[in-house]
């Protein structure tokens, strides 16, 4: 199943409060529930002004409707060709 790197562009998204990130984190919950196990939220990334989504999909269009449900900007949804760690300089 493909994996998509999602960039979301939210001014403030670092100072947002425990309250706030859990809220959103529900929110995002309840719409994959309703939408199936086909979609999956693996983890995200706040930073200053964005958080960035890591999520399985069978396709980008499934992730911007979750995006789009859920109220979400998804301002680039990138899908994952390979993963690299520091593993990868002994192959």
């Amino acid at each position: 199943m493909p994996k998509f790197v999602i960039e979301r562009e939210i001014p403030g998204a670092g100072s947002l409060t425990p309250a706030q990130l859990q809220a959103i984190s529900q929110k995002s919950c309840g719409v994959l529930s309703n939408m199936g196990p086909s979609i999956q939220w693996v983890h995200s990334y706040v930073t200053g002004d964005k958080i960035y989504c890591i999520y399985i999909a069978p396709n980008e269009e499934m992730v911007r409707e979750h995006a789009a449900q859920g109220g979400f900007p998804a301002n680039r949804v990138s899908q994952v060709t390979t993963i690299i760690d520091p593993t990868t300089a002994d192959a």
